[in-house]
């Protein structure tokens, strides 16, 4: 493609679009909405059965399981994707677990699999599907949080890594925009997914919310809209709820409020954190561990300081 743009701006239709962790939630729902509206997908996820449903829905779009955290696996399936695409217009960086975890204490595999697949996988794709989509109606769309601006106690790891894929997004769009290629990043909130419901509920987190959610869980349907209008669009920026965007600008003034609404149960949630047996919001397959979980001390009853 050169030159002029070959696509409304109002329109998905036509567009050869990607998108990771398409089994279920938000991938598989914008899925499905693209396909509705005219665009060619293809699908890359973990869960095979499922992808296979979203793809018949959709279609009989190409599809292929592929763990996003394993950089050859990547480049490979992009690959092969893009080729039964026929090319690509837009990447949409959606794959990402969310699990609980007490930072002191805790278990480090906790944060070593969260930063593998939610900033490394968000990494080797766009760096296998970039060059793809690197010219004038080119789009990439990193799927961040309002966790990566307002971070809460036992979310650290899923916080930090939606920071990263926030910085990834924002310098991308440097780098690309020579090309004509736009990048956009998208923060949501509490969205009626298994990602929600398995990673708020646990034990602990009702120790210190004293409910299942902070905000409130929204309906996914305006986040599938508003993906939708910004592929279409190439925008910057993307929220659900209508009210993230209020948030994201006086993200000092929300760290503040939570900080204060928050500050009971913490103690006895970190406490059950600790033992508590949580899933990953997506069962990952076995990687080798970087580094054993060592000893932790009552932090209840320190030990006293030598002088």
């Amino acid at each position: 493609m050169t030159g002029a743009h070959l696509f409304s701006t109002a329109s998905v239709a036509g567009r050869r679009i990607l998108i990771t962790g398409a089994a279920r939630g938000i991938g598989a729902a914008l899925a499905r909405q693209l396909h509705a509206k005219g665009a060619k997908v293809a699908l890359l996820g973990l869960e095979a059965d499922l992808l296979a449903e979203v793809a018949h829905e959709c279609g009989d779009a190409p599809w292929r399981y592929c763990d996003i955290a394993d950089h050859r696996q990547v480049e490979r399936v992009v690959s092969t994707l893009v080729t039964e695409l026929g090319g690509l217009d837009v990447v949409v960086a959606n794959a990402g677990i969310a699990k609980q975890l007490a930072l002191l204490g805790g278990d480090p595999a906790v944060m070593e699999e969260t930063l593998a697949v939610n900033v490394l996988g968000v990494y080797y794709t766009l760096r296998a599907a970039g060059p793809h989509i690197c010219h004038p109606d080119g789009y990439a769309l990193v799927i961040s949080s309002l966790a990566a601006a307002v971070n809460l106690p036992l979310v650290g790891a899923y916080s930090a890594s939606k920071a990263g894929v926030e910085a990834l997004g924002n310098t991308l769009r440097h780098e690309v925009r020579h090309t004509g290629a736009k990048v956009g990043v998208a923060y949501f909130a509490e969205l009626d997914t298994d990602m929600t419901a398995r990673g708020f509920g646990t034990a602990a987190a009702r120790a210190i919310l004293g409910r299942s959610t902070v905000s409130g869980v929204a309906p996914l349907g305006p986040a599938i809209d508003a993906v939708e209008r910004a592929i279409a669009r190439r925008k910057r920026q993307v929220v659900s709820p209508w009210w993230v965007a209020v948030a994201l600008p006086f993200r000092p003034i929300a760290q503040r409020v939570i900080d204060m609404a928050l500050r009971r149960g913490v103690a006895r949630a970190l406490e059950i954190a600790r033992t508590e047996e949580a899933p990953f919001t997506t069962d990952q397959p076995d990687r080798p561990r970087k580094m054993e979980r060592p000893a932790w001390p009552d932090i209840a009853h320190p030990t006293p300081r030598s002088h």
